[in-house]
């Protein structure tokens, strides 16, 4: 077949490659991320719509405004060499968020992108399902070939700024009169439904790691502010017998709501149950947390501040760890999780991670058990003379952490079958996926089982009198107003993600020595008590005497205070 002269380049000559103009690329782009990539987001103002004409109103008009931002955004990056791949990392961004705003109702704020950043391969291997790169390939595939088939027409510098200047400025316009024109249904939805905010794509993660960058990188270069430099051991320490060793398990993902302690209709935690008739164990059943995700959370409950008082922002000041080693104890962190989030930087510490347990560590990560196998001797290496004053020892559970429930129960301990073995919770049946949580919610049972029968040991053995306070970090949903798993910004996170579980088991050694009747601690049970408790309980507690322990917030102040006044032990210093 002959070629046309017209059609062919001489022997020799190649034809430049075809390129795209900035501006089409720009729209073209913004037009596939505004639909394709914010499906999630027109789903859910799709069923939040009222009428037929308020729906069209609001999709039309939301549309355009989500349409002229990112216009603006990309037309401010259309330069040859930056938008290739700037433009490939917003496409991806926003189609992994579409696959976890699709499959678990999440939103994307700094704290939701705070806690990806600190995920590690064991989170990130419970999140993988083959809905993950189908959603990638359907939302990013066609724009990423069309990116990196055509590259951007080469112009001269200073007619580029121009011209992007101007789309930029197009874009603002656009947002700005379909902002005007459906003013009224617009405003009324996102004051109603603060949540869309976070649902944008990809603008809003380009707005949460620049609040990343802004509020916390500077704070992480600034040494932290002293606590409790006056810190020292009360008068219970003098010419003791034996010195107190405290357990402090963090739960992970626990919610109060399927707790068998707070009357849920299935017996989730028998041995507690067991633990409480019997052994004096306290059940709080009014505990909220601090945050929605472990990152927030975890320093949140370790802080010297208050929620209010910034305790859920990055940490600008020593933790309770720092102050309890200040005053001469020894300390102890354990993670079977994703760290300490910084909570146990400048005390020991120790991971499962490396820890082959046949039967406990399978599979790259251990269950919660495995934190109690050579306990003794990481008891027994901490400094002898600190160790000789008392012991705090930390717990950081692996927990209920989703979505893979089904990984953290032992095969021979699931009371409830049939499970959801799929991390794509929204494929599960709702029964079967209650199943799977409430059986790692029976497995914390078994693993506080086993800590309280160790702790009671080592109190009859005569090596320390001993004590445990359990709370969970943060809630979890399951599925509730379509929502799974947590991480929800507080202002808007439904109960089952802030509504947390908490027991206290005090030996009879450690009651006479603190003055905390197991009577009066049954007293304070179930008045309202937070995350913002602990760092000053745990003070009293262990009689730390220094300025930063508050009493109001020392939820068992007021039956040492009690106990003092029935002059059935003496009174401890004023803090």
């Amino acid at each position: 077949m002959l070629s046309s002269p017209a059609l062919t380049p001489p022997a020799g000559i190649r034809l430049p490659r075809p390129t795209w103009r900035p501006a089409t690329a720009v729209w073209l782009l913004s037009l596939w991320l505004a639909v394709a990539g914010n499906l999630p987001l027109w789903l859910r103002v799709n069923e939040l719509a009222g009428t037929p004409t308020q729906r069209l109103a609001l999709l039309g008009g939301f549309g355009l405004v989500v349409l002229g931002i990112t216009a603006a955004l990309l037309s401010l990056l259309a330069w040859p060499r930056v938008f290739r791949p700037v433009a490939t990392a917003l496409v991806l961004v926003s189609a992994f968020n579409t696959h976890f705003m699709l499959q678990y109702g999440a939103v994307i704020d700094p704290t939701m992108l705070a806690n990806v950043v600190q995920t590690d391969v064991r989170e990130v291997r419970d999140l993988m399902s083959w809905a993950l790169p189908l959603t990638v390939l359907l939302v990013a595939g066609l724009p990423l070939w069309v990116i990196w088939r055509r590259p951007l027409a080469m112009r001269s510098w200073l007619p580029q700024t121009g011209r992007n200047a101007l789309g930029a400025l197009v874009g603002v316009v656009a947002v700005v009169a379909a902002t005007l024109l459906t003013y009224q249904d617009l405003a009324s939805l996102m004051r109603n439904h603060k949540e869309l905010r976070y649902m944008v794509n990809p603008v809003n993660t380009v707005y949460a790691a620049s609040r990343l960058a802004v509020d916390q990188l500077p704070r992480q270069v600034q040494a932290l502010k002293p606590v409790g430099e006056d810190a020292r051991l009360g008068a219970s320490y003098s010419g003791q017998s034996k010195p107190p060793l405290l357990m402090v398990v963090v739960g992970e993902t626990a919610r109060a709501q399927n707790f068998g302690l707070n009357g849920y209709a299935r017996n989730t935690t028998p041995a507690l149950a067991r633990w409480q008739a019997e052994e004096g164990l306290v059940n709080f059943s009014q505990v909220h947390s601090c945050g929605t995700n472990t990152k927030v959370s975890v320093p949140c409950m370790f802080s010297p501040l208050t929620r209010t008082q910034g305790g859920d922002q990055t940490p600008e000041h020593e933790n309770l760890l720092d102050v309890l080693q200040r005053a001469g104890l020894a300390v102890l962190w354990i993670d079977n999780q994703a760290g300490c989030k910084g909570v146990c930087a400048r005390v020991p510490n120790a991971s499962t991670l490396d820890l082959k347990l046949p039967g406990l560590c399978d599979g790259g990560e251990c269950l919660d058990p495995a934190m109690l196998d050579g306990l003794d001797a990481r008891i027994a290496a901490l400094d002898p003379v600190r160790r000789a004053r008392g012991v705090v020892l930390v717990m950081h559970q692996m927990g209920s952490h989703g979505p893979a429930y089904s990984h953290r129960s032992s095969a021979e301990r699931k009371p409830f079958m049939p499970e959801c073995t799929s991390n794509t919770l929204s494929d599960c049946p709702p029964e079967q996926l209650v199943n799977a949580y409430d059986n790692s919610i029976a497995y914390t049972d078994h693993f506080l089982d086993l800590s309280l029968r160790w702790l009671k040991e080592r109190e009859q053995s005569g090596a320390f009198q001993t004590g445990l306070i359990y709370m969970s970090d943060h809630g979890e949903s399951l599925g509730e107003s379509g929502l799974y798993l947590h991480g929800v910004p507080y202002a808007l996170a439904p109960e089952q993600q802030t509504h947390v579980p908490m027991v206290a088991w005090l030996s009879p050694g450690l009651q006479q020595r603190s003055g905390v009747g197991e009577k009066c601690l049954r007293a304070q049970a179930d008045k309202p008590i937070s995350h913002d408790h602990l760092f000053h309980s745990v003070l009293g507690l262990m009689d730390v005497q220094t300025q930063a322990h508050d009493q109001t917030l020392d939820m068992l102040a007021p039956c040492a205070a009690a106990y003092a006044r029935a002059g059935e032990a003496p009174r401890r210093p004023a803090s």
